[in-house]
């Protein structure tokens, strides 16, 4: 059970840098930037590099300051994004954002940089690893993270979700509608597909 031709689905590219941005800030969910993230001719070492590493002791090393070649460390994505609030702070204009990661990973960065006034523009998103879901409820609500299955149970409210390919940017999350609404109890069975 599939729910296909949803134009709200986001679509993704490989990254490449925008030769119009002043400053470039590529951020990682994960301890290295995945081959297949960036083009060819994606130069990393015109990048300040964030990096999720994923461990409580970040490297001892001071951090560097905020240049080109310059790669910073993060306990966890909560610290990465912290940190990427602070920083859009205090920005001018003329940065890029390059990010490569989860959907999840990639559409938080999209609301902390929307928040600062960034535009859709400035951003380059790349999707990797798991194409596992956020799903919003739309009967109560509740946003359940880690949806790998066609129907899931809300964490809300129970109901059974069908998980659509309906995208919401301002929630960064699929809709999921209860799959026996009309039909209480006829529920069919969930197949994984966003593994």
């Amino acid at each position: 059970m599939t729910d296909q031709g949803i134009k709200s689905r986001p679509k993704y590219q490989r990254l490449a840098l925008d030769p119009s941005g002043r400053h470039h800030l590529l951020l990682i969910d994960g301890p290295a930037l995945s081959s297949e993230a960036a083009d060819a001719g994606f130069d990393i070492a015109a990048c300040e590099t964030w990096i999720v590493i994923r461990r409580s002791a970040v490297p001892p090393e001071p951090i560097l300051a905020e240049a080109p070649g310059a790669i910073r460390p993060f306990r966890s994505t909560a610290h990465l994004f912290s940190a990427l609030q602070d920083r859009l702070a205090r920005e001018t204009m003329g940065l890029r954002i390059y990010a490569a990661g989860t959907e999840d990973f990639l559409w938080d960065i999209h609301g902390i940089a929307d928040q600062a006034g960034m535009s859709r523009q400035e951003l380059r998103f790349c999707h990797v690893g798991s194409k596992a879901r956020r799903i919003f409820c739309v009967h109560c609500r509740t946003i359940t993270a880690g949806v790998k299955t066609s129907i899931v149970a809300c964490s809300g409210c129970g109901a059974s979700l069908f998980v659509r390919d309906h995208f919401s940017r301002r929630l960064a999350a699929f809709m999921g509608v209860q799959v026996d609404a009309e039909a209480p109890g006829e529920v069919p069975d969930a197949e994984e597909i966003y593994a």
